[in-house]
């Protein structure tokens, strides 16, 4: 039974993105469908990763048909624990994934700026997909703290592809990740979190893992 795909597409970004246009493209030109939902869910503010789970999850082929997911930073977080609640998941490539993604992002926010989004219960953040800032609930954070890399431990054949000097997600985090898990194979990349330079490689390592025409 032929595997089913899936692209998940990263934090305040959209299907509409670089990399999942230029992804799409490519599995056309190989004439596999590529499904690119869009994981706002029409209401960016109120985002978590628990609600991306169900959502990507409804979109499962009901005949157990195989499935291969293929995330970018957030949505590769989001891929991994999909993977691992969902045995019908047989492969993941992961883009820069966003493991441990508050240890990152909210030192970069600064506590003041924390101890406000939680008080007030949102926070403007800039959507690339939008193009503009939208306000974020701070169930975001509580609901993303339960995601932890520890829980991640089903043998999934995973490719993950990460960029050497990335400023979002440090290559560190996959190094970690992959060092404990056999099955996971780590391709480090000359780019940053955007991989905008090395679409080209990503894509032949993509055709490669997943055994594509």
């Amino acid at each position: 039974m032929s595997s089913e795909y899936i692209y998940l597409h990263g934090f305040a970004s959209s299907p509409n993105s670089a990399k999942a246009c230029y992804i799409c493209d490519r599995f056309a030109e190989c004439n596999i469908k590529l499904q690119v939902p869009d994981l706002n869910f029409g209401d960016f503010s109120h985002l978590t990763i628990t609600q991306q789970i169900k959502q990507v999850a409804a979109e499962f082929p009901s005949n157990s048909a195989p499935v291969t997911l293929i995330g970018s930073s957030l949505g590769g977080l989001t891929a991994a624990h999909l993977g691992q609640q969902h045995p019908q998941v047989q492969r993941l490539v992961l883009l820069a994934p966003a493991f441990g993604f508050l240890s990152h992002w909210l030192p970069q926010l600064g506590d003041e700026q924390v101890q406000h989004w939680q008080q007030e219960k949102y926070l403007m953040v800039y959507h690339y997909g939008e193009g503009r800032s939208l306000p974020l609930s701070y169930d975001f954070v509580t609901d993303a703290a339960q995601y932890q890399e520890e829980m991640l431990q089903r043998s999934i054949p995973t490719l993950i592809l990460h960029g050497k000097n990335d400023e979002v997600i440090p290559i560190q985090a996959s190094r970690d990740f992959a060092k404990s898990r056999p099955w996971v194979e780590l391709v480090e990349l000359n780019s940053d979190h955007a991989l905008a330079n090395v679409m080209a490689e990503i894509w032949q390592a993509i055709r490669q893992f997943c055994q594509l025409p």
